[in-house]
């Protein structure tokens, strides 16, 4: 079978010619300084990085900064785009096992926990939408596709007979979301997030107890 991007890369030892290897060492170096800016964004929130302290974690100058990103605002929002790439992921993994959906719900937030418990670009996404007021610029809309995927869960388990609830699926959504990522703002303040999964079960076993 023909590979239709096979005209899309070099021949075997054929070398990368100087723009190939510039993009590769420029897509290098913004990797680095998103997860460097990541790092920064989780322990000291937006208004306390400065773009030196960027380069310094990602042992690059600060014109490397710049030829990157306009300013911090924008390394903020490439840092909370970045968490949201990666969101999906998570969910991509549970939706994977094919699970009844209430199971699917639980499984989900618990990997998300750990994410958060274990990520530092879950863990400056979060923070920085929670200082969003702080950074002048448009950040992307919190959790729009986490609350889907849950409204769409619950209502397969409605419709399958598996749950039910004198609320509608999206409003049951929208409050285990604020539940979650409430949880996980206090368990940030009082245990950096150790205990973390342990009041996502709580919410678990409060909020969706109520199966047929």
């Amino acid at each position: 079978m023909n590979n239709r991007n096979s005209d899309l890369r070099p021949a075997a030892g054929t070398k990368a010619s100087p723009r190939e290897l510039k993009q590769e060492r420029a897509g290098h170096t913004r990797r680095q300084l998103l997860h460097a800016a990541a790092r920064a964004f989780a322990e000291k929130g937006f208004p306390a990085v400065t773009l030196q302290d960027i380069a310094d974690r990602a042992e690059v100058t600060k014109g490397a900064v710049y030829f990157h990103f306009m300013n911090k605002e924008a390394v903020a929002v490439a840092v909370t785009e970045e968490f949201y790439t990666q969101l999906p992921s998570v969910a991509d993994e549970v939706m994977a096992r094919q699970l009844p959906p209430l199971d699917a719900i639980a499984e989900f937030l618990l990997s998300t926990a750990v994410f958060l418990r274990d990520n530092p670009v879950a863990q400056a996404g979060a923070r920085l939408q929670i200082e969003r007021n702080l950074v002048n610029a448009d950040m992307p809309t919190p959790f729009s596709g986490f609350t889907q995927l849950i409204t769409e869960l619950l209502t397969r388990a409605q419709d399958e007979g598996a749950w039910k609830s004198t609320a509608d699926a999206a409003t049951i959504a929208r409050v285990v979301v604020a539940a979650f990522f409430g949880s996980q703002h206090i368990s940030w303040i009082e245990h950096n997030r150790e205990d973390l999964t342990d009041r996502v079960q709580e919410i678990l076993d409060i909020v969706l107890p109520c199966s047929a």
